[in-house]
């Protein structure tokens, strides 16, 4: 793969721990589970680095940028929106947004027994459409729209992000900077409206607190009510930024999970067979419920194999502000620290000569009895900063692939094209063509 090319180069001829330079600052890569663990535990001596493009600030804030004090805070207040129990509530949800992509495909086949589709597009409509539903609940179609102006804001920054940066050129008056302030300014005016709204129905005890705003906001107030004080509490700003990231890192997340599945499941026919009966086995032909997806055990496997083969995030850093020791080596103070995710799941020495193929067997025992216990799979990071909203994601796609599942079986396309590309997360860069056949 292209997007790992250079860090590959760097452990297979100088070794596992390498440096290389950004400029004028150091920048180690890491491979060894043991050095990756220390980093992720001890995340306040190993920050996220701060600094480079400005423009990210336009979709990636709220918990995922926080440090410290304030981490821990909006952690404790986000934390029971995530919490099994309130997941269960968004299964119709999810059920809903499925059976409409379903639909879609139905009519592309209703002439013809199978035909090609592209279904990546599908997909992200999908699971941004279960990210507005279970965000939003009764204001679906509000979040619709404001998922549609931040996917454009995630082109907009990925093109500047991709070309070279001059320190201001973002205050310079381009089309591109324009329409960037201008999303940004519909984004926080659409979510602010909607936050006003609930908390005028949870002042007249007539909020919902079945979707991830309301538990966000009950949590707030239950938080603001225990301390006595607002400043222990979130801001509205706070709410509104942590909305932007339910959107941005839920919708990418799941699709790319789904996408890397059926594409895989379109290579390993045996696997799809397998994952098909277990679904048959437990549901039937009637809608998956969460007893029953709770039981998926092969489909759990597929999943997990899947992620470590393409992990969403192909790498991450971090950055050491006071000179620190990890494993053998003494770094400096402004050392970065990159962590090579799909390296580290992708290495012989951990996973066996077949490191680079699509075995879930692997897994039959679990995560923690073939990595050993060690920091060797990461596809929702690890240690206290973990992904807030794995279960949520891997719930989702359960939920997904069971229902595609019931309804079709498929294969690759000629027309695919492999092309793994890191947009910032890993995607298929020219689709995932397969061709559909009703089941």
């Amino acid at each position: 793969m292209g997007i790992i090319f250079f860090s590959g180069f760097c452990v297979d001829y100088i070794g596992k721990t390498c440096f290389t330079w950004v400029g004028t600052r150091p920048l180690v890569h890491i491979s060894e589970p043991a050095m990756i663990r220390e980093v992720l535990v001890n995340y306040n001596t190993y920050q996220k680095p701060r600094g480079g493009n400005p423009l990210t600030k336009l979709l990636v804030r709220g918990l995922v940028d926080l440090e410290g004090e304030q981490w821990v805070k909006h952690r404790k207040i986000i934390n029971p929106a995530f919490h099994m129990e309130k997941l269960k509530h968004m299964i119709p949800a999810f059920y809903v947004s499925c059976s409409e992509m379903i639909g879609k495909w139905d009519k592309l086949l209703t002439q013809e027994s199978s035909c090609e589709v592209d279904v990546w597009p599908y997909l992200q409509t999908f699971s941004s459409d279960v990210i507005s539903r279970t965000a939003f609940g009764s204001s679906f179609k509000e979040g619709r729209k404001i998922f549609e102006l931040q996917r454009e804001q995630a082109r907009l920054v990925m093109k500047a992000i991709n070309s070279v940066y001059i320190p201001g050129t973002r205050f310079l008056p381009t089309q591109d900077n324009k329409r960037m302030k201008e999303i940004n300014q519909q984004v926080k005016g659409s979510i602010k409206s909607i936050i006003n709204k609930r908390v005028v129905a949870m002042k007249a005890g007539d909020a919902s607190h079945d979707d991830l705003l309301g538990i966000l906001l009950d949590s707030n107030y239950k938080e603001i009510k225990q301390k006595g004080n607002s400043n222990f509490g979130l801001s509205i700003d706070d709410v509104i930024e942590e909305c932007k990231l339910f959107y941005f890192a839920g919708q990418e997340t799941t699709g790319n999970m789904l996408v890397w599945t059926m594409i895989l499941l379109a290579q390993h026919s045996e696997w799809q067979t397998r994952a098909r009966e277990e679904v048959l086995h437990i549901f039937g032909d009637k809608k998956p419920d969460i007893d029953g997806l709770t039981h998926l055990k092969v489909i759990n496997i597929i999943f997990n194999e899947v992620l470590r083969l393409y992990s969403p995030v192909a790498s991450f850093r971090r950055l050491i502000h006071d000179e620190s020791k990890l494993g053998n080596f003494t770094l400096p103070a402004g050392t970065l620290i990159q962590i090579n995710v799909l390296i580290v799941h992708h290495d012989k020495d951990m996973w066996g000569e077949d490191a680079n193929e699509f075995n879930p067997q692997r897994f039959s025992e679990g995560v923690s009895k073939v990595t050993k216990g060690q920091a060797a799979y990461l596809p929702f990071g690890g240690g206290p900063r973990i992904c807030i909203g794995q279960n949520f994601a891997i719930l989702e796609a359960k939920m997904a692939l069971a229902m595609i599942l019931q309804r079709f079986s498929f294969e690759l396309s000629p027309s695919y094209s492999h092309a793994p590309h890191a947009m910032p997360t890993l995607q298929p860069q020219f689709g995932a063509h397969l061709i559909l056949h009703k089941h």
